[in-house]
């Protein structure tokens, strides 16, 4: 049986505590929180595409910060935050590949009938529904932008 995210969680929470591994323990203990406070404001239980909405969001934040510990210069702080971000990355399904992701855009183009980079917002208003949790939003928006031109 396949645990939801929520009880992997719990589970890989108490092997954290076990383990004494505090990178871990401190970037679940986060997420849950995270998740539940997103509970508490949707005022009922979180769908498992929410909770992997959440997460997003969360590796998101850290990769944004990551090229600001790049260019300070805080190799013991990049390093953990690495190390946060792949923690947080095995908790998402598995995520289409480039060549997968450029084959759904160019279906996408063709179905909007797009031509040129001025219809970029028409073609990823289309695109982004249906690759939701599935891609990372900056890869998709640079191969819509490489097939655009």
């Amino acid at each position: 049986m396949l645990l939801s995210i929520l009880e992997q969680l719990i589970e890989d929470q108490k092997t954290a505590m076990r383990a004494k591994d505090k990178v871990r323990l401190g970037v679940i203990r986060h997420l849950r929180s995270e998740l539940k406070n997103a509970e508490i404001a949707k005022k009922q239980p979180l769908t498992q595409e929410e909770v992997v909405e959440v997460i997003q969001r969360e590796l998101k934040w850290r990769k944004e910060v990551l090229g600001d510990y790049q260019q300070a210069q805080r190799p013991e702080l990049l390093a953990e935050l690495q190390e946060e971000i792949s923690i947080l990355t095995s908790y998402l399904p598995p995520q289409l590949s480039e060549e997968e992701i450029r084959e759904i855009a160019r279906e996408i183009i063709k179905q909007v009938g797009a031509s040129s980079s001025k219809e970029f917002g028409k073609v990823m208003g289309a695109l982004m529904p249906r690759l939701k949790g599935k891609a990372d939003g900056s890869l998709v928006k640079q191969v819509v932008e490489d097939l655009l031109e």
